[in-house]
């Protein structure tokens, strides 16, 4: 890399080797900051964060000369759009300010709140995907003045240094997950017997007594199952009975969701790291395969699964081993693998953007869950099962829905299926307060709505001709009532912009009229 030195490559390379690591943030920035302090010979280094807000600048890892000057720029709070770094900030440009008190952008009053004095300085921002998070600034070089050629060093240390940071902060959120994960497994594990039985299962619709047939089936075999269906279908509880009513009942059940996580972290989280892997990785840490040796590892969402990490997990399959992050022995392990997508994989097997052999042995097993709207003989059984389980869960008295509420819930097409069913049930007992019965009052427009509209839908036709006409009638009722604002109409719908703009396309309607 022109223009910087060898030591200043070390330090990009220890950074970057970081970015495969489930670090903490304060396991990372304080020597990386301190580092870079002595290599451009400043007398300050900051990290300087945007808040929640993205109204303020905060400085959570700092590096000056005086340890009073970093107790208070730790406590200093300054406006987003205000001195060199927030002009860095707004525009993504990179600064080399070589006389700070003459540049009109200069904010006195950190040095005033601090007591520090800031006489030249460098500013690079911290850029991720998703947007300017904050910035790394020197201050005060020691002997003569900054250069360009440490600016180059430093825009390349902040490139490294945003995504450690997203990376850290996405861990740390998984990291609370987790907690909450172990928490219910340990409360599950004393419900099990209860909750995890066929009959957790509900419906007798001739498309849910296949499943269970499939279920069944799948039970006494080793074989690996693939999870087809739509969000929301009861995916993992397919998976979970499988698991719970087989041999393999008292080892370990571990779910990860594959799209959750960056091709790094994924990594690290399915297959583990050795101590010293990288920046960070202070210990040894089990992967999610191991975690689940005996026992089974759900893949939920699969089809997000990066092309790296799909060679890896055929090796899985094929051999049960892989090797750890930063490792050079092989592991192995005896886990069933389910995995779920609510992608058509053949589909992304055609793009390119799934392996066809990684398909085909994931597929050995296939069950398909459908979705609410193909078993709405079932809506009335799941109404009193998700509402006595809420009530078991809430305490209080039993609650029932009205005749004309059941209506409407079985006249909704539940494109978030079981999981909106279940959501809206919680709200409507919410609204209902002491009522013992819930009447269409109680439930979403969108739900009373349905109950209307589709009583205008012309009789006649075939199954999918009736609901391909109710659906269109809704989605356009619903784009009328938003005034053609598909944002608005797509969370009243409870889908994505994406998938309201397709059904729109499908149905020839047009926004903001909505012609039909």
């Amino acid at each position: 890399m022109p223009g910087i030195a060898t030591e200043h490559l070390e330090l990009l390379y220890d950074v970057s080797r970081s970015l495969h690591a489930l670090i903490e943030l304060d396991d990372l920035l304080p020597s990386v900051v301190a580092k870079t302090k002595e290599l451009l010979r400043a007398e300050g280094c900051s990290v300087i964060l945007l808040d929640e807000t993205g109204r303020e600048l905060y400085f959570p890892y700092v590096s000056p000369e005086n340890p009073t000057v970093a107790d208070r720029l730790r406590q200093l709070r300054m406006p987003a759009d205000k001195g060199i770094a927030g002009a860095v900030v707004q525009t993504g440009r990179s600064l080399l300010v070589p006389d700070a008190r003459r540049d009109p952008r200069f904010y006195s009053e950190a040095d005033q709140q601090t007591g520090g004095e800031t006489r030249s300085l460098l500013c690079a921002p911290l850029r991720t995907q998703h947007g300017i998070i904050g910035v790394i600034e020197c201050v005060n070089k020691r002997q003569g003045s900054f250069a360009q050629a440490d600016l180059t060093f430093l825009e390349a240390l902040a490139g490294s240094m945003a995504v450690a940071i997203e990376n850290a902060r996405l861990y740390h959120s998984l990291k609370l997950s987790e907690a909450r994960l172990r928490d219910e497994v340990t409360l599950l594990a004393r419900e099990r017997p209860v909750r995890y039985r066929f009959a957790e299962i509900v419906g007798n619709s001739a498309a849910m007594e296949k499943v269970f047939r499939l279920i069944e089936s799948a039970i006494g075999s080793p074989i690996t199952v693939l999870l087809q269906g739509e969000t929301g279908s009861g995916k993992e509880l397919v998976a979970r009975a499988i698991h719970y009513e087989g041999p393999r009942k008292d080892k370990p059940f571990v779910a990860v969701n594959c799209g959750a996580f960056t091709e790094s972290l994924l990594e690290s989280e399915l297959f583990g790291y050795r101590k010293g892997a990288f920046t960070g990785a202070n210990t040894d840490k089990r992967g999610l395969f191991e975690a689940a040796d005996g026992g089974t590892i759900l893949l939920d969402e699969i089809g997000d699964t990066p092309a790296t990490t799909q060679v890896k997990l055929l090796r899985v399959l094929e051999r049960g081993e892989f090797i750890p992050v930063g490792d050079t022995q092989v592991r192995r392990v005896n886990t069933r693998v389910i995995s779920a997508s609510n992608k058509d994989l053949r589909q992304e097997v055609r793009a390119g953007r799934f392996r066809e052999d990684l398909y085909y042995r994931l597929n050995a097993f296939p069950i398909y869950v459908p979705p609410l709207r193909e078993r709405r003989e079932d809506i009335p059984l799941l109404i009193a099962h998700l509402l006595k389980r809420l009530t078991q869960k809430w305490g209080g008295h039993d609650v029932a829905v009205a005749p004309e509420a059941v209506e409407c819930l079985l006249r909704y097409p539940w494109p978030g299926n079981v999981r909106e069913l279940e959501h809206e049930l919680e709200r409507a007992v919410t609204l209902g307060g002491e009522s013992r019965v819930l009447g269409p009052e109680h439930f979403s427009e969108r739900i009373i709505v349905a109950g209307t509209t589709a009583g205008r839908v012309r009789l006649g036709g075939s199954l999918k001709q009736a609901r391909d006409a109710f659906e269109k009638e809704y989605v356009a009722h619903v784009l009328r009532t938003h005034k053609g604002n598909v944002s608005h109409a797509a969370r009243a719908l409870g889908i994505s912009r994406v998938m309201l703009q397709k059904k729109m396309k499908d149905f020839g309607l047009r926004s903001p009229s909505v012609g039909h």
